[in-house]
């Protein structure tokens, strides 16, 4: 038992937590004809399932998955995994379907119900069904109040509401003017932007993978990956003093793990050329304003005229460099967190004499 526990704990790393993300989606999207078949989806809720009731026996899992603000996201794990075979399992089945020759089950007459009274009456149980679960879970689990603010005591950890958990990660790894306004902004802004962005009418109303590759592998990787692994790695695995634990670890607070977090130009102007740092800020920070600049402005020029330049062609100018700008913005974050990860590396651009980090 204990030296599952101990293999189980080693996927807590970040690095490792992360690949294996990227490493799933990649195989999803690359096999998603067998991801597709019902036994690996059921089979997939099933190992999902027979963890969850193996760690009910340690009680340092237990401490963490029955916390009332936690037991959401243990559904959400569930029903983000299942959803996503589900999608897919309806995508392979109207690819086959039109590669044949034959319209997708969205458009056969046969899987079409009345609004009255089909639909309704569905709603109506599904309502009941809410509204009891809802009763049940209200009156089972008690509701996360805590004591009033004490700045004196505060909690360890201290974290935002689950739906915060992906912005309070980011907070790592960005400035808070950037991970707090500027990136979610984009993301809002982003979302606002697809119907003007993305004017393709193929899979509209119906599933489909081979018609909406790159957007849905896209979609996949901001939702999946850098969202909802991000809530769940913020929710089981960040502890006390913001440090890294694994699933059946205990939270000891006086954990406190070493870091060296490096700044671009102490790598550039220390440890490169070595030197001390300029006066000047403009050339102590002259690399990271460049390579910001370069990525921000130069690659989205540079990715129109060679591996895009199909997109560029079919979207125009304008409609491109909106798109590909916002895809740099989202990359920025695994940039971000894997020069962390590997090099240390804090910020870019450093000019704490004006707040001013990326």
């Amino acid at each position: 038992m204990d030296a599952i526990k101990s293999f189980i704990n080693i996927f807590a790393d970040p690095r490792l937590f992360f690949l294996l993300s990227v490493v799933a989606l990649a195989l999803i999207v690359w096999k998603r004809e067998i991801f597709a078949r019902n036994a690996v989806g059921y089979g997939l809720m099933a190992v999902l399932a027979v963890f969850f009731a193996f760690g009910l026996f340690d009680e340092n899992f237990v401490l963490i998955i029955a916390k009332p603000d936690n037991v959401p996201i243990v559904a959400l794990i569930f029903l983000v995994i299942f959803f996503t075979w589900y999608s897919m399992r309806e995508a392979v089945r109207n690819d086959v379907r039109m590669a044949a020759g034959d319209d997708v089950i969205e458009k056969q007459e046969s899987d079409r119900v009345w609004v009255w009274p089909d639909l309704v009456y569905t709603e109506l149980i599904s309502l009941i069904l809410c509204t009891a679960i809802l009763v049940v879970w209200s009156i089972g689990l008690e509701a996360p109040i805590e004591q009033p603010a004490n700045p004196a005591a505060t909690p360890n950890p201290s974290k935002a509401p689950w739906y915060f958990l992906g912005l309070q990660e980011m907070l790592v790894y960005f400035d808070p003017w950037l991970a707090g306004v500027v990136l979610p902004s984009l993301i809002i802004v982003g979302l606002m932007a697809i119907p003007y962005i993305d004017t393709n009418p193929k899979g509209n109303g119906y599933y489909t993978f081979n018609e909406r590759k790159a957007e849905i592998v896209i979609f996949l990787f901001g939702f999946v990956v850098l969202w909802s692994s991000l809530i769940v790695l913020g929710t089981f695995l960040r502890g006390p003093n913001w440090n890294f634990f694994g699933p059946f670890e205990y939270w000891d607070v006086h954990k406190l793990e070493a870091l060296t977090n490096v700044q671009l130009s102490d790598y550039v102007w220390v440890r490169g050329l070595g030197q001390s740092l300029p006066d000047n800020i403009l050339l102590r920070e002259s690399v990271g304003i460049l390579l910001t600049l370069g990525y921000v402005f130069a690659l989205p020029v540079i990715l129109a005229r060679t591996v895009f330049r199909n997109y560029y062609e079919k979207l125009g100018a304008t409609r491109f460099y909106v798109t590909v700008v916002l895809f740099l913005m989202m990359l920025s974050l695994p940039v971000k967190m894997l020069t962390r990860w590997v090099f240390n590396l804090k910020y870019v651009v450093s000019i704490p004499e004006y707040f001013f980090n990326i």
